[in-house]
């Protein structure tokens, strides 16, 4: 257990070190996100979104996932955003990847900035590999799309998935998992 807290806070402090690296590490995780693969195109229909640079993630049994934000509705920062993360399954590793959450309305957009949002155990996100496309679906494996949680949508439409589409680029480390546990939110407005 103790190994586990220490690959934790390990790439934690690697996450941190990368992300004090970039001179703007929002300006270049949002210009990865809008050109690569599909994600491009929720920029336009999207009444806003949730963008976050740096998510450092580690587990050897049991893992976490933390990682900080900015909101943005139509194309303007109007707040802050904490990602936290426990996991329990099989897994083992760590990595860093950057995150987009695009809200299809504006109530999806509420839903996210009640201020406790959470993802299920069952959500998934669309990997892309930087320069590559990616397909969004609703089924399994890289999906586009929210499930479970204590808010959410309930519909489907125009690629979204319960008024959400996810996307993930995958920054550095190597990890398998199987695991169960869902990402909760926090959000603080300007």
């Amino acid at each position: 257990m103790q190994r586990v807290f220490k690959a934790f806070f390990l790439l934690t402090a690697l996450s941190l070190t990368v992300q004090s690296a970039w001179a703007d590490k929002y300006s270049d995780a949002l210009d990865s996100f809008q050109k690569a693969g599909e994600s491009a195109e929720f920029f336009g229909k999207a009444y806003g979104y949730a963008l976050f640079p740096s998510i450092g993630k580690a587990g050897m049994g049991i893992g976490g996932a933390h990682g900080e934000g900015q909101v943005y509705r139509g194309g303007k920062q109007v707040g802050t955003s904490k990602m936290t993360q426990i996991t329990v399954g099989f897994q083992l590793g760590g990595q860093v990847y950057s995150q987009i959450i695009f809200f299809e309305d504006e109530r999806a957009f509420t839903e996210f900035t009640s201020g406790n949002f959470e993802f299920g155990a069952q959500a998934t996100a669309v990997a892309i590999t930087a320069g590559a496309s990616a397909q969004t679906t609703t089924g399994g494996g890289t999906s586009g799309g929210v499930s479970g949680g204590t808010k959410n949508a309930e519909t489907a439409s125009a690629g979204f998935h319960k008024g959400m589409a996810i996307f993930t680029i995958a920054k550095g480390g190597l990890m398998y998992e199987a695991t169960l546990g869902g990402q909760k939110f926090s959000y603080t407005p300007l």
